[in-house]
């Protein structure tokens, strides 16, 4: 399952960073979730082992053991992921996320050119804006408008709040119970740390993120399924209309998770892409 790192980073913070250790043909930093710990998960590395690629991932703040960093922006994970991999030695590497992990990897890409190859998403949240109805197609919308109004009501929100089944479709559940079980339990194990890093990710993907789309000069990949009731398909198509070198993957019949089902495809793109 390779090692984990504690990286120290300014002001006294500590970054739970996880490396595979192995893979010589592209270094991918992988981007979680909300909420995950940031700990690697099997499918990714499956997917990663079978293409030489060495995968690296850390926990943002409030995961996973890395210091809770209350008010961070999206952007801020760049200057994070720069500390990581200073401290794992890396130089040029491929960054890719699912969910709000991808938004962060966005940030990466555009604040840290000269490091990032390629970036690629899955059902990534969409700055927030009005150029679109941003809650629109939600099966549960409650959390992030209440981070709409600021950090406290978002905690207040997470004490009374549980997960709405209807997020998921049915193929995110069968994949739920099959190779990517470990999502749904590395979930669990984030959301019994406490709400923190799920709080400050959420008012964080409604704040202005601290760089604009424009900003991201690499490739971009950008997967969606369009049976997504997470984060809708609208997300991904104001992303699309916004970076200037990105391709749009659709899968009709996918949903929030079904979608990295995909990954092994993604990998390929990025191996590409670093060519």
């Amino acid at each position: 399952m390779g090692t984990s790192h504690d990286v120290k980073v300014a002001n006294g913070r500590v970054l739970r960073a996880h490396d595979s250790g192995r893979g010589e043909s592209l270094t991918v930093l992988w981007h979680h979730g909300t909420p995950q710990t940031g700990a690697l998960l099997e499918p990714v590395l499956a997917a990663a082992d079978a293409r030489g690629i060495r995968v690296v991932s850390y926990g943002r703040p409030g995961y996973g053991g890395s210091t809770v960093t209350p008010g961070r922006t999206v952007g801020a994970a760049a200057e994070d992921v720069r500390c990581v991999a200073d401290a794992l030695g890396l130089d040029r590497f491929a960054v890719a996320g699912a969910s709000g992990g991808g938004s962060h990897a966005l940030a990466c890409a555009a604040l840290l050119p000269d490091r990032v190859t390629a970036a690629a998403t899955l059902a990534a949240v969409a700055p927030y804006t009005e150029e679109f109805d941003w809650f629109a197609g939600m099966a549960d919308p409650a959390s992030l408008r209440a981070a709409r109004e600021g950090r406290e009501a978002r905690l207040a929100h997470a004490a009374t709040h549980d997960f709405n089944p209807a997020s998921f479709v049915a193929p995110d559940w069968a994949a739920l119970e099959g190779a990517w079980g470990p999502l749904g339990t590395d979930a669990g194990a984030a959301g019994a740390a406490g709400p923190d890093g799920e709080v400050d990710d959420d008012v964080a993907y409604v704040s202005p993120w601290g760089f604009a789309l424009a900003d991201v000069r690499t490739p971009v990949l950008l997967g969606q399924g369009s049976a997504d009731r997470v984060i809708p398909e609208a997300h991904v198509h104001h992303l699309f209309a916004h970076l200037p070198d990105a391709q749009l993957w659709l899968r009709p019949r996918d949903g929030h998770i079904s979608i990295l089902t995909a990954l092994p495809v993604v990998f390929d793109w990025l191996l590409d892409a670093a060519r």
